[in-house]
């Protein structure tokens, strides 16, 4: 095993402890964490909340900020966080306005932002709640019931927390937030295995010259196996999928999403097939993201989500935005 690490029983605390010297105008509970904006509570604004498992940063802690997320739970790697952190999270960022909590659908995710959000209640804090479910690979998974959630949570953290930033009220952030999952789908590809520090070795057997395609962001199973493929075969079939699933008749955006290990030099050249197909579809790109962003530690590959947007989502999409690892506008 190579990795940059101390030991695999810190390598949370220890990561926790480098971001929070990196990026002062956070404040880090390295102990119980915990990360959130340093001037929460902001008066008058709804708290958008999430978090999961460690190993696909900068998901979710790189996204807390103005414009954004209030708070984000880190959990051990690959694992959910537990109720006691979303609560703690939620009464640091509560302003009175009600906190939004946005969960990837992940059995041990929901369950443990469930009993959150009852406990954070028996504390007066208004609650909502909105799953991320955008992926069109397969139905059920080793880690969820139903399609998991991946890329659009960065868009439903995005948008929503845009909307929360204007003071729009809590029913209205949670009922944006829905309709930016409802209209995005995503899609992965693996061309390795991730390597957990735990484990020590790949987690899962990815033979030399084939891919997975439709795996998940914990390196579950695919829709199916095949021998490599081009970029842009694999443009094709990712985003006929993605098309077919979510038959669009307005501009989408567009995110072309690294799962760890592949260089941007590869991202920026698979962006250009996948742009490639959306013309030939007809489909109007109104904003488009290239990067890592909803990683899976080491893993080679790359996801695409397409999220169909209108005049308000998009103006939301595009409004300012502070975090560590999304900022524009300011």
């Amino acid at each position: 095993m190579r990795m940059l690490i101390n030991v695999p029983e810190t390598v949370v605390p220890d990561a926790l402890r480098g971001f929070a010297a990196a990026h002062p105008e956070l404040t880090v509970d390295v102990e119980n964490r915990v990360i959130v904006r340093r001037d929460a509570p902001v008066a008058g604004q709804v708290a958008l909340v999430s978090g999961g498992g460690s190993g696909h940063e900068p998901l979710h802690g790189g996204f807390v900020g103005p414009g954004m997320l209030a708070a984000a739970c880190p959990g051990e790697v690959f694992t959910s966080p537990v109720p006691d952190q979303m609560v703690r999270a939620a009464a640091a960022v509560d302003s009175g306005e009600g906190v939004l909590f946005v969960v990837k659908n992940y059995t041990g995710d929901v369950l443990n932002f469930d009993m959150a959000a009852e406990l954070a209640e028996d504390e007066g804090v208004r609650l909502a709640k909105v799953l991320i479910d955008d992926d069109i690979a397969v139905t059920d998974s080793l880690y969820t019931a139903g399609r998991r959630g991946t890329g659009a949570t960065l868009f439903a953290e995005k948008i929503a927390g845009a909307a929360a930033e204007e003071g729009a009220p809590l029913e209205r952030v949670e009922s944006i937030a829905r309709r930016v999952n409802d209209n995005a789908r995503s899609f992965g590809v693996a061309l390795s295995a991730c390597t957990t520090p735990a484990k020590g070795s790949p987690t899962f057997d990815l033979p030399p010259g084939e891919l997975e395609l439709g795996i998940g962001i914990h390196g579950e199973p695919g829709r199916e196996r095949r021998a490599m493929m081009t970029s842009r075969e694999i443009a094709d079939f990712t985003v006929h999928a993605l098309l077919d699933d979510l038959p669009t008749s307005g501009p989408v955006i567009v995110l072309v999403n690294g799962m760890g290990a592949t260089p941007l030099l590869e991202l920026y050249g698979f962006n250009a097939e996948v742009q490639r197909v959306l013309a030939e579809r007809r489909v109007a790109v109104a904003r488009t993201l290239v990067g890592n962003y909803v990683t899976s530690l080491d893993m080679a590959g790359c996801s695409v989500t397409i999220c169909q947007i209108d005049e308000e989502l998009l103006r939301l999409w595009d409004a300012p935005v502070q975090t560590p690892a999304l900022r524009w506008g300011r």
